[in-house]
């Protein structure tokens, strides 16, 4: 298979090496084009070491190869990394200013970016709007790792895992792996983790979950080809590469960006433990404990139910869109967890409802689970235990079920 790696001008280059021997080693054909830039961080001596192929960031070398035409032809796939906010600004505004943007003009075949960059370079306006923009052009964008940045500085912005840029790399080209892509071209939207409350800068109202359950369901999605939005409240696991990571803190900030992504999804999945309720006020200071006060009462108030309010909404735009929900439920002395949750099910409106019986050490931060799954249609109960990653695959394949019942589409019914 012929690659094309651009390289860009940032620190993270000189991990890039590391990903180019993987392509090399799996038997590929690599064209390493570094920018200007980046043979300041890494010469052009190692790339053609390393590749086994000359290397140049000039459109006037090679003239009768016309270069900057022949490689976009001929790459079966094209990956750029580290992808730096400049780059990515002018792929998204279309400009061919040197050799890697003339061939990503040409590019036939996937192209895959995997950015790094400080995190307000990430984080800023005109950056994620060039982001937006590629990955509805088809430019399939990864999400920086958390971590470690230049200096003492930490934070999203860091370039994803080698190994994590080469699975996503390959998935999208691997014939084994486009076999296996059942949810390609649908765009799923899955909310993870816990939300938290504050009551004051210092505490919150929170709960236990890890987000392992949605990280894991995010993982299956991708990995059936789905486009994946994560509304990731707190994680206590990362975010799988691929995925665009919508940061969430408190149920209404949930609420807000599941309605925004509801209205571009073809499945929505609420894996997120969703606090039900926050405090009516929250103190600008921290709350004393002191001898000379009383003890504070906290009042609180009723927090929306994000999940019936999306089934409304694809109500009120006539959507064809699948929508499952998660319930943790505890039986007692009235009724069972299936008979709550079923209640539950007619209750919220959605299509799927997960269902686990949760406990101490049961569920919230473990590594397995056991699940039913409840269908709006009436049709028996499906149960699934194991790892939550074997669970996420059994949730991912029956919302294929689903869907092949009733197809989404990507835009509301329009009167003929």
């Amino acid at each position: 298979m012929r690659i094309v790696l651009g390289v860009g001008g940032g620190i993270a280059a000189y991990k890039v090496a590391s990903l180019l021997r993987l392509f090399t080693e799996s038997g590929h054909d690599v064209s390493v084009i570094p920018t200007e830039a980046s043979t300041r961080f890494v010469g052009t001596a190692t790339w053609e070491a390393l590749s086994g192929n000359p290397v140049t960031n000039s459109v006037f070398d090679a003239i009768p190869q016309v270069n900057h035409v022949r490689l976009g032809h001929e790459a079966d796939l094209i990956v750029v990394a580290p992808a730096t906010a400049d780059i990515m600004a002018r792929a998204a505004s279309g400009q061919a200013n040197d050799l890697l943007t003339t061939t990503l003009l040409m590019a036939h075949g996937p192209v895959l970016f995997a950015p790094a960059m400080h995190t307000e370079m990430w984080q800023h306006a005109a950056t994620q709007a060039n982001v937006d923009t590629l990955r509805r052009r088809g430019i399939h964008v990864l999400e920086p790792a958390v971590g470690r940045l230049t200096g003492s500085d930490s934070g999203p912005g860091r370039l994803p895992e080698v190994a994590d840029i080469f699975a996503a790399a390959m998935a999208l080209v691997e014939p084994d792996a486009m076999a296996t892509q059942t949810l390609a071209g649908v765009r799923v939207t899955i909310s993870a983790g816990g939300t938290r409350e504050p009551l004051d800068p210092v505490r919150f109202l929170g709960n236990r979950s890890s987000g392992k359950q949605g990280v894991a369901l995010a993982q299956a999605a991708l990995a059936a080809g789905a486009t994946v939005r994560l509304l990731a409240a707190h994680l206590d696991v990362a975010p799988p590469a691929g995925v665009e990571v919508v940061p969430v803190e408190t149920a209404l900030e949930l609420r807000d960006a599941a309605r925004a992504a509801s209205r571009e999804s073809d499945v929505v999945i609420m894996a997120a433990a969703v606090a039900d309720f926050r405090p009516s006020a929250v103190s600008e200071r921290k709350i004393k404990k002191r001898d000379d006060i009383a003890d504070p009462t906290i009042t609180l108030v009723r927090n929306p139910d994000i999940l019936q309010e999306l089934v409304q909404l694809r109500s009120e735009t006539n959507r064809r869109q699948l929508i499952v929900g998660f319930a943790a439920e505890t039986g007692d002395a009235d009724a069972d967890v299936l008979t709550y949750a079923r209640a539950k099910l007619q209750r919220k409106g959605c299509d799927l409802l997960v269902v686990n019986h949760v406990g101490p050490n049961r569920v919230f931060g473990q590594d397995t689970t056991a699940v039913v799954i409840l269908a709006a249609s009436g049709s028996e109960p499906q149960e699934a235990t194991g790892t939550k990653k074997d669970v996420s695959t059994v949730i991912i394949n029956r919302i294929v079920d689903e869907l092949r019942s009733v197809p989404p589409r990507h835009q509301p019914d329009q009167e003929p």
